[in-house]
């Protein structure tokens, strides 16, 4: 991972990355959204009615997203923040994604609100290993190592999957948000959901894995840009619309940490002895799988 320092006076304010830092200020952003609309922001929808405590699991949401985005850019804070993040997202997943997976209709749009959070899941996890890892190199913890990792890659490799497989089942829905200005709506729309697919598996096996992040990532950012900054800027989106901004927003940051995963920067003094051995590390095991 590439590791840019930038400090305050007193050594303690630290960006280790460009993704790092959108992805703080993204679950910054997220948390203050929580406690103004006193509901869950997109990371965290859509919750089952089943689930007790609504009011107090909308504020707990925020304070972790609030809390959490700030300590990651905390040098003294940034592994704690990273593993509490990490932990609350996986137990989300575990709770109130994995299963829905297995009862809810339609699969696609199922599958697609597991990837979302999934994304950010992986995103943290990058985080969490790198900071582990450079606290103590010889000893990060558990799945903070090089196989940590991988475990992160590989599950934002497979949240890519269905995100291609909704471009080709909800046509009509995708081709729709393409601008008018572009010409060939559906040929715009089986190429991006072909091209996530083909990121997604290319990320998970490992094979031109940071090539593929780095893509997805772009293709996430110029979405975001091309597709719903125009609609917000005219006014023009609807509640829900608004809602899929701020989602692709932070996917966007997300698939940007997972990116950074990959980047090093030879000779730089910027690089941390640790984040190299890291890097050497995970393509040896990437090596060996192979």
């Amino acid at each position: 991972m590439s590791v840019r320092d930038s400090r305050d006076s007193n050594g303690s304010i630290r960006i280790a990355s460009s993704g790092h830092a959108a992805f703080a200020a993204t679950m910054i952003g997220l948390g203050v959204m929580g406690f103004v609309t006193r509901n869950f922001s997109q990371i965290w929808q859509p919750v089952p009615k089943w689930v007790p405590g609504r009011t107090a699991l909308v504020f707990l949401c925020a304070l972790i997203s609030l809390g959490t985005g700030i300590g990651l850019l905390w040098r003294r804070w940034a592994l704690v923040a990273s593993r509490v993040l990490l932990i609350a997202l996986l137990i989300w997943l575990l709770v109130l994604r994995l299963p829905n997976l297995f009862y809810e209709h339609p699969l696609v749009l199922v599958a697609w609100t597991f990837g979302a959070t999934a994304v950010m899941g992986a995103g943290a996890w990058v985080l969490y290993v790198w900071f582990a890892h450079e606290g103590d190199p010889a000893h990060p913890g558990f799945l903070a190592d090089a196989m940590g990792l991988r475990i992160a890659r590989t599950l934002y490799g497979v949240s890519l999957i269905p995100f291609g497989l909704a471009h080709f089942m909800y046509l009509d829905a995708t081709t729709v948000l393409i601008p008018k200005w572009l010409p060939g709506h559906a040929a715009w729309a089986y190429f991006t959901g072909a091209a996530f697919i083909a990121a997604g598996l290319a990320v998970a096996v490992g094979v031109l894995g940071s090539l593929a992040a780095a893509l997805s990532t772009l293709q996430m950012g110029l979405f975001t840009l091309i597709v719903w900054v125009p609609r917000m800027v005219a006014g023009t989106v609807t509640d829900f619309q608004r809602g899929e901004f701020i989602s692709s927003c932070a996917l966007t940051a997300g698939a940007w940490v997972v990116a950074d995963s990959y980047r090093r920067l030879p000779g730089s003094r910027h690089v941390s002895a640790s984040a190299e051995s890291l890097g050497r590390r995970t393509d040896a095991l990437v090596t060996q799988g192979h």
